[in-house]
């Protein structure tokens, strides 16, 4: 492959609110350069994965390199195709890394969305390039003028600079790449410098290990060169690199400005940092690493546990392997009483989590059982010293606690004008924080509010929608920890605390979320011989308690008349009996309760 000079060569990205036409427009991208042809092309040609076609939703950046002719010169066009959920914001911000411009795409009939605006942010923030696009003009409901006048008024964008085509059609498709050649500048480099390139990406593969996605930021990497690691501080062979055409094409070279994979015999993701500097080996004395990524870190936990026992080996490997092409997903070990043996996993947002689950069941076959999900807190102790909190049994004693902090996440809601209120007042509820009020039109309105994570885990996503009539979009990122009125409720049956059903929320909801807790297990719970009481605690206060009633069998039957005392004393027998059935037995919890309980995580699975 002929060596490209860095004038020839665009790195850009699409970035858009989910569903709004990016992995489309890319499918035109690819059939206008020839490198997929139009009868053969699948829809969707970067989406991998099976749940990526089925929800119609991007998961995994993708890379991909195209030829293109303008004006009888060649071209080097890298676009990198991102997610649009909140959920893989981290995606999108190591793709922006690579890229000197973006395509920022806009529904022409849905109008500028929450996560357009996220997105937007992010490529400012990374000094890109920003190209307009409205998509969907082709539409029966499309707004061009509208849409156009909302992406002046809420981004700033000049509506003379904006590209109108349709994915759909390819109306306008080329136009778009004519203009990415002409406004989006090219890479800056040295191409005889020594080797500089970005990782900005890492899978795995079956039969090759990891494969890493980098961008050569100055010099050239050869095949069979010899690569260091500067992050990781370890030392590599490329046995293969190549380009993403949008197949892995092996070639003899990567030039500065250009990217592409490297396959190196890395063992497993855990060896790589996305964000880590390639550079030659051994490593010139003068070589500076460049700025990488934060990492991301899991913000909503649960707990995944097999239905059965013998699933235990299964769902641990499954994990394993699926934790190789996620490294933003965690799990480790553990305990409960009530489920037994199963695995604490952490998550970016409730999409991942939904995700995950759902991969892991394809994939391994095993039935899950799923704990309410929950955030991570931070304790700051009496002694001052820090602590993350993943589960509500890591909650140190009331006594030992000086301060409760909770995750902040800063929203972004657009709704239409007629649902303010119910929003403002929902916010309310909620315990958000007023920001700011911005309309982006006549009928548009965006609210921005300061929620607490915990509280759009539970069920925050689906009120909207409800208030909204399904027209209000969501983007949240995280703000930081503050102060607050965190407890951790106990749940007890028979006085024996059930663990998996502990939850840390705020002190005024604890009553009115322990008591729906209570009436769900009272339904599921068999009834026993005895009478079992139902309690929620905070500290060891009890705030809610539901009692079932025992089983009674009428030992007095076989009395046909007599002295009442007979009667008497068969019932005195009976009621000592119960007595000590009470102090030695167990109440028996079957599954199905805990599934009814946990079931609380199904309602706040977000969709979209």
């Amino acid at each position: 492959m002929a060596r490209q000079p860095l004038s020839h060569i665009r790195n850009f990205a699409i970035v858009a609110h989910i569903d709004h036409g990016k992995s489309t427009l890319a499918d035109r991208f690819l059939e206008i350069t020839g490198l997929v042809k139009p009868r053969e092309g699948a829809a969707q040609v970067l989406d991998d994965l099976d749940l990526e076609r089925e929800r119609g939703i991007t998961i995994k950046a993708r890379a991909v390199r195209m030829p293109y002719e303008k004006d009888g010169t060649e071209y080097v066009l890298n676009l990198i195709d991102t997610p649009g959920h909140v959920d893989f914001s981290y995606e999108v911000s190591r793709s922006l890394a690579a890229c000197e411009g973006a395509v920022l795409l806009v529904d022409a009939t849905q109008g500028v969305e929450a996560q357009t605006v996220a997105n937007a942010y992010l490529a400012v923030e990374a000094d890109l390039e920003l190209l307009p696009v409205l998509n969907k003009i082709d539409m029966q409901g499309a707004r061009p003028e509208a849409v156009a006048e909302e992406i002046n008024a809420v981004l700033g964008l000049d509506t003379d600079e904006i590209q109108y085509c349709s994915a759909k059609t390819g109306e306008g498709a080329r136009e778009v790449l004519d203009r990415i050649v002409e406004e989006i500048p090219p890479p800056e480099g040295d191409p005889d410098a020594p080797l500089r390139a970005l990782l900005f990406d890492a899978v795995y593969d079956t039969y090759r290990g990891v494969v890493i996605y980098v961008r050569l930021i100055d010099g050239h990497l050869d095949q069979g060169q010899k690569i260091h690691l500067i992050g990781a501080d370890a030392e590599y062979e490329a046995t293969e690199i190549g380009v993403l055409a949008p197949d892995r094409t092996k070639v003899k070279r990567l030039n500065a400005g250009e990217s592409g994979y490297v396959v190196a015999n890395i063992k497993g993701l855990a060896d790589v940092s996305i964000g880590d500097t390639v550079t030659a080996s051994p490593p010139p004395a003068d070589v500076e690493a460049l700025p990488g990524y934060r990492e991301p870190r899991p913000m909503v936990y649960c707990g995944l546990y097999p239905t059965y026992p013998k699933d235990f080996e299964p769902l641990r490997k499954a994990l394993q392997t699926l934790s190789l092409n996620d490294a933003s997903f965690t799990f480790h070990p553990e305990t409960s009483e009530a489920l037994g043996f199963g695995f604490r996993c952490g998550f970016l947002g409730l999409l991942h989590m939904e995700i995950v689950q759902e991969r892991l069941e394809r994939d391994s076959d095993v039935d899950l059982v799923q704990t309410a999900p929950n955030v991570t807190y931070e304790v700051v102790q009496t002694d001052g010293e820090i602590i993350r909190v993943e589960k509500p049994s890591d909650v140190p004693e009331p006594n030992y606690i000086d301060q409760f902090r909770e995750p902040i996440a800063r929203c972004s809601m657009i709704v239409p004008d007629t649902s303010v209120g119910a929003i403002m007042q929902m916010a309310a509820d909620k315990r958000g924080v007023y920001v700011e009020t911005q309309y982006l039109s006549p009928t548009r309105v965006m609210l921005v509010y300061d929620v607490p994570l915990q509280e759009i885990v539970f069920d925050f996503y689906d009120k909207l929608k409800s208030a909204t009539r399904g027209y209000g979009t969501l983007d949240y990122e995280i703000k930081g920890y503050e102060t607050s009125n965190m407890v951790r409720l106990r749940i007890l049956v028979n006085s024996v605390e059930v663990d998996a059903l502990s939850m840390i929320c705020h002190r005024e909801t604890a009553e009115r979320r322990g008591r729906r807790v209570l009436q769900r297990l009272r339904k599921s719970i068999p009834r026993h011989l005895f009478k079992v009481p139902l309690q929620a605690a905070i500290g060891g206060k009890i705030v809610a308690r539901e009692t079932i009633s025992a089983l009674r069998k009428d030992v007095t039957a076989k009395c046909y008349g007599g002295d009442i005392t007979r009667k008497r004393k068969l019932l005195e027998k009976q009621k000592k009996g119960k007595l000590r059935m009470k102090q030695v037995g167990n109440v028996e919890i079957p599954q199905e309760a805990f599934l009814s309980v946990l079931g609380t995580g199904d309602d706040d699975k977000k969709k979209k």
